[in-house]
């Protein structure tokens, strides 16, 4: 039986220009089997949940360092809602504080993650996210 591959889309929206730890995470899960899309620097909220929808992912994960993740993750995650993108997975990091992070996972949004992050913690996330939630996109 062949399992389908785990689909991650890897975003920086808004204006931040440092894209080096996107495309390490990028790479770090395309290594451990995931499938990824890169959108690339300075896309719109509008543009990532599209391009999300396009791809069929299952994860959204987001590079944020320039301070906006209080108005970016809000703001993607009500467009996955108004898409029915509940079954997709919404998470990332970048510079957030502690408090934000709590109030950004209260709205609904899944583990973020801070500077030293090592990229197996992530991808361990993911596939855990994956392995408990795989019925839901079949």
């Amino acid at each position: 039986m062949d399992e389908r591959k785990i689909r991650v889309l890897v975003g920086k929206p808004g204006l931040d220009g440092h894209d080096r730890g996107a495309k390490v995470v990028a790479a770090a899960l395309r290594d451990a089997g995931m499938e990824v899309i890169y959108t690339g620097l300075h896309q719109t909220p509008e543009k990532i949940v599209e391009t999300a929808l396009q791809e069929d992912v299952d994860v959204v994960a987001l590079s944020i360092l320039s301070g906006a993740h209080m108005t970016l993750f809000p703001r993607i995650l009500e467009l996955m809602r108004e898409n029915g993108m509940d079954d997709v997975l919404l998470t990332g990091g970048g510079i957030i504080g502690r408090e934000d992070m709590a109030e950004l996972q209260r709205m609904g949004t899944g583990r973020l993650f801070g500077p030293g992050t090592t990229t197996q913690a992530i991808v361990d996330y993911i596939r855990e996210w994956a392995g408990e939630h795989a019925g839901s996109r079949a």
